[in-house]
Order: structure tokens, then sequence, then C-alpha cells
């Protein structure tokens, strides 16, 4: 996969920022992270795209395995919710080892579609998994490594699915049954009701104008705390 960056970097950030994008299937996620991407370019920062499950190559491999919806013979073999869950650590591990934190150790701004909440909402809240066993799995892999900011776009489940039906990139878990996507979506609430300060909910029913405005508030918001933190620290140091 092919990540985009920009060169220069306002000086009043002194560490890279992680800010991840969270919603249901059809939600526009997606087309919200680039388009925080071009806003925060314009404003001189480094900023990184990338995605879950994927990211480097060997991780993008795994994406294939999980969401392809082919009649190879593999994939006639039902993909069992526990082997979903390794192939998404696995993917995770690369991913963090090889993309995200060199990113963030430059200072840069990583912007990532889908992080560490969706496999709470997916594989754990909708597929039933153990979510004790998914955050002890997290923290072997990323250690101490969490978003500074997750932005979830929430919209009813039946208006996703009716965009998602609109375009030819149907995938496997486009295919789930609708009780499985309003699992999802009662556990992506579940987590924003549960992280007040690190998840801010946007209302995905609005014109994609006003979602892009609205985002874009709430990442500047985030970058001036965080920067301002720092600063604090530095000042203190002898």
């Amino acid at each position: 996969m092919k990540h985009q960056t920009s060169h220069r970097r306002p000086p009043s950030l002194l560490k890279g920022a992680f800010i991840t994008f969270e919603g249901t299937e059809g939600s526009g996620k997606s087309t919200q992270c680039r388009r925080l991407a071009r806003s925060l370019r314009a404003q001189g920062y480094q900023v990184l795209e990338t995605r879950e499950p994927g990211g480097t190559p060997l991780a993008e491999t795994i994406r294939k395995l999980l969401l392809t919806t082919s009649t190879s013979k593999y994939q006639r073999e039902t993909i069992t919710p526990a082997c979903e869950s390794m192939l998404i650590f696995a993917a995770r591990s690369q991913h963090i080892e090889h993309v995200i934190r060199p990113a963030l150790s430059k200072g840069m701004i990583v912007l990532c579609d889908r992080f560490f909440d969706s496999t709470l909402a997916y594989q754990g809240y909708a597929r039933g998994l153990d979510q004790t066993f998914l955050q002890q799995a997290q923290r072997f892999i990323a250690k101490e490594l969490q978003p500074h900011l997750t932005l979830f776009l929430d919209l009813p489940i039946q208006e996703g699915l009716a965009r998602r039906q609109q375009s030819n990139k149907q995938d496997r878990l486009d295919q789930e049954s609708l009780r499985f996507h309003q699992r999802v979506r009662r556990g992506f609430l579940a987590l924003a009701k549960q992280y007040p300060k690190r998840i801010k909910t946007v209302d995905a029913r609005q014109s994609s104008q006003d979602v892009s405005s609205q985002i874009a508030s709430m990442a500047e918001k985030s970058l001036r705390q965080k920067s301002s933190r720092s600063l604090t620290k530095s000042s203190r140091k002898p």
C-alpha cells in the first residue's frame, strides 16, 4: 500500500500525533480521512495516511484473506471468529512496527482508517469474543500505543448498508447479517460512551462537507491541546 506524505511541519507540533477513524460500513470514514489529510497538509503538517487491516505489504495480503469474497477453495472454508481476530492482530503488529511507530517518531500526524476500536466492535461486540482477551492481545502487540483522538462516524445501519450496496467494492463483511451490523454499531456507541475524552462522535447523516468541517475542527483542537501539553512538559525540564 502506498502511503502519502507531505514535507513540512509547524514548529508548534513537537511530537507525532495518532488519529484514527472508526465507523460502521458505509459511514464515509475513508473519504473523511483523505479530506482531513488534505486539510492538515495545507496547514503545513507532515501527514501519513494508512489503514487497517493493512498498511504494509504483508498486512495488505492478510487484508485480502480477511475481506475477499473470492470463491477459491480456501475462501469456501469459513473463517472462525478466533482466526479472524488473530489475523487482524498479526496484520496490526506489522503495521505498528513498520509504519505507525516510525512515522510518529519523526513527528508526523498518522491518520489511520480503523484501529483497535474496530476490533472491539466487530470481533468483541459483534462476534462475541472475550473483550478482556482482546485487550490483552492489543497490549501485547501495541504496548502503550493508542490514538490521541478517535473520530467515530455514526450512521444508522440501514443507511450505511444502502450506501455500500451502491458500491462495486463489496467485501465479506458487507455480506454479514443486519443483526451483526447492528451489534457492531452498538459496540462503537458503547466505546464512545466509555472513552469520551478520546472518542468523538460525528453524525454522519450530515452533508459530507459539514462532516468534514466538524472533523477538521475536532482534529485542530486535539492537536492544539497536544502541542500545549508538550510545551508545558518541555518547559518543566531542567
